[in-house]
């Protein structure tokens, strides 16, 4: 029950932040050549473009560039799978709360006590981005959403039988929060892009959100409709990278880990854990007599369920890039649906996303 307990630990307190990820970038501007589109382009030419965003958007119009409508809401669904790592565990025991006594403070494990295999992340959410093109080359959004997080973490224990420690997967629901920018443009026949974007993400077991960070690089090619300009379909491979707020501090009560205490049980765990103390060698012994992982296993009896567990960690992605593919079908300005997928690397995931943009506000008259 009781590596059951600190197994919870690590799970509540790592948070796998992806859920947040909305592949920010939008519709592109686009330059028509091809003689088909000629008339398109010079009606684009000629436009009287009246409205206030972006910024510089009538002198686009003017050169023939084909930006899209400036203001849109994207709902995105996101499905992410991949590995995690946690290191520089530490403990603490607090027994009785409230005293002013902190019988011991957070210490550090070495791996050599506890270390962690094959930890995984599966994490689905769905969300709303509004963004607005500010000019014709930068792209500000926000992101709203809410999904759930199943995460699997493996302590492993070289007291315990063969070390590993069975760990049920946790599961919860996180709200997130975030904003964003692109960059995009074009170089020659292709476009490019450079999204990136900072979030907060509230899971129902932690009191605080966890901050992550993404930066996305997409290079593609979009191919227009012969006899229908403004609609198109756009191809693209790309890179994502990720990283999150690595360090972790809290607490928690045991009898919240534990609502049913097997005494017995604890007790039994107990004494494996001092017949392997006792074997090892003593300099061994005197460092980790100082941790609180000793003082949590040499004295289980002494516990009750408002004995508070301290805990901090440093975590991480397995993998901070992976290899992304993707298309997008714009029917026309307004409706645009898209796909990407995340497919090198150990980060593997799936994106769906359907936009609708509109022109926005007008410039106001100028009064003669």
């Amino acid at each position: 029950m009781i590596m059951k307990a600190i197994s919870k630990v690590f799970i509540i307190s790592f948070i796998f932040s992806f859920l947040f990820i909305s592949t920010g970038h939008s519709q592109y501007a686009a330059k028509s050549v091809r003689p088909i589109h000629k008339a398109y382009t010079d009606s684009i030419k000629k436009m009287n473009y009246d409205r206030v965003f972006p910024f510089w958007g009538a002198k686009a119009y003017k050169r023939g560039i084909d930006i899209p409508y400036p203001i849109g809401f994207m709902a995105n669904y996101f499905w992410m799978n991949q590995g995690i790592l946690i290191s520089n565990f530490q403990l603490g025991i607090d027994k009785v709360p409230g005293d002013g006594n902190v019988d011991v403070p957070l210490t550090n494990l070495p791996d050599s006590i506890l270390s962690f295999k094959n930890n995984t992340n599966m994490s689905w959410s769905l969300n709303v981005r509004p963004d607005i093109w500010l000019f014709p080359f930068i792209d500000l959004y926000g992101i709203f959403g809410y999904g759930r997080s199943t995460t699997t973490v493996r302590p492993y224990l070289p007291f315990l039988g063969d070390g590993e420690v069975p760990a049920d997967p946790v599961e919860q629901g996180i709200a997130t929060y975030g904003v964003g920018a692109l960059f995009a443009g074009g170089v020659g026949p292709v476009w490019l892009s450079l999204d990136a974007n900072v979030s907060w993400n509230k899971p129902e077991l932690l009191d605080k959100p966890t901050m992550a960070n993404v930066i996305g690089i997409r290079m593609g090619k979009l191919f227009k409709f012969r006899r229908r300009p403004q609609s198109n379909v756009s191809l693209w491979i790309g890179t994502m990278f990720v990283t999150m707020q690595s360090e972790t501090k809290g607490d928690i009560k045991l009898g919240e880990v534990i609502p049913d205490v097997d005494w017995d049980r604890i007790g039994e765990i107990g004494n494996n854990y001092m017949n392997w103390f006792n074997g090892l060698p003593k300099p061994i012994q005197d460092r980790v007599s100082q941790t609180g992982f000793h003082k949590i296993f040499s004295s289980i009896a002494d516990f009750n369920k408002e004995t508070t567990i301290m805990y901090g960690m440093d975590k991480q992605v397995k993998q901070h890039w992976n290899g992304l593919v993707g298309a997008q079908y714009q029917l026309n300005k307004t409706w645009q649906l898209r796909a990407e997928g995340g497919v090198v690397g150990d980060r593997k995931s799936f994106l769906l996303s359907l936009n609708y943009r509109f022109l926005g506000f007008k410039k106001k008259a100028k009064v003669l």
